[in-house]
C-alpha cells in the first residue's frame, strides 16, 4: 500500500536531507520538498507577493497524483497546526494510502543553533531568504516558539513517531527514520 510520510520538525533539523536520502533508497518515492518546489514559482522572494497558495495547490496535486499511482510520497515540512497535518492525512486516505507522521527533534537550544548554523554555511537563496525572514520576525524567540508549537502538535498527535535528530548524525537518523517507517501503521 502506498504511504504519505509527513516528516515534520523544526526548521534546519534535517528534514530535506533525510527526505532526499530516503527517496534515493526507495525507488519510485516522491521527495515532495515544498521548499524546492517553491523556487519554481516566480515571485517567491518578493515579500509583497503571496506565492504560498499556488505552491500548496501544486503540492496537493503532486501528492494526489503520485499516491493514486500507488507510489509513496515523503513530505518534509514543518507544520505546527493540527489542521495542516489532517489535511494531508485526508488526502492520503482519499487515495487509499497510509499516512505516516514522523517528527524529527533535537533539544530546543540545539535546534535553534542548527537553524542558524545552516544559514551561515549555505549559499542556497531559499535558506538565506528564510533565515532573513526569521531574523526580521524575532530570530531565536521565533524559532523557540516554533519549537514549542511543534511539541504541542506532538502531544495532540499521539500516533506521531518522534525520531531524535542529532547534528552531524545523518546516517544514524536515517536508520531511525527507516526503522520507524517499517513499523506497522497504527490503526
Amino acid at each position: 500500500m502506498a504511504q504519505l510520510v509527513h516528516l515534520n520538525g523544526p526548521p534546519g533539523i534535517g528534514k530535506s536531507t533525510l527526505s532526499a536520502l530516503y527517496a534515493d533508497r526507495h525507488p519510485g518515492t516522491l521527495n515532495l520538498d515544498v521548499d524546492t518546489l517553491h523556487h519554481l514559482v516566480g515571485g517567491w522572494q518578493d515579500e509583497e507577493t503571496d506565492t504560498w497558495p499556488v505552491v500548496w495547490s501544486l503540492v496537493r496535486a503532486m501528492a494526489a497524483t503520485h499516491l493514486a499511482g500507488g507510489h509513496d510520497v515523503v513530505l518534509p515540512q514543518y507544520f505546527a497546526k493540527v489542521e495542516e497535518i489532517t489535511g494531508f492525512e485526508r488526502l492520503a486516505a482519499e487515495h487509499g494510502a497510509d499516512f505516516r507522521e514522523v517528527v524529527l527533534l533535537d533539544e530546543r537550544d540545539h535546534a535553534i543553533e542548527r537553524f542558524n548554523h545552516r544559514a551561515m554555511d549555505s549559499d542556497d537563496p531559499w535558506i538565506k531568504h528564510h533565515h532573513r525572514l526569521i531574523e526580521l520576525g524575532g530570530g531565536a524567540s521565533v524559532l523557540g516558539a516554533m519549537y514549542d508549537n511543534l511539541l504541542e502538535v506532538v502531544r495532540l498527535r499521539p500516533s506521531a513517531v518522534v525520531v531524535t535528530s542529532v547534528a552531524g548524525a545523518v546516517p544514524e537518523t536515517l536508520r531511525l527514520l527507516t526503522e520507524a517507517l517499517y513499523e506497522p501503521v497504527p490503526r
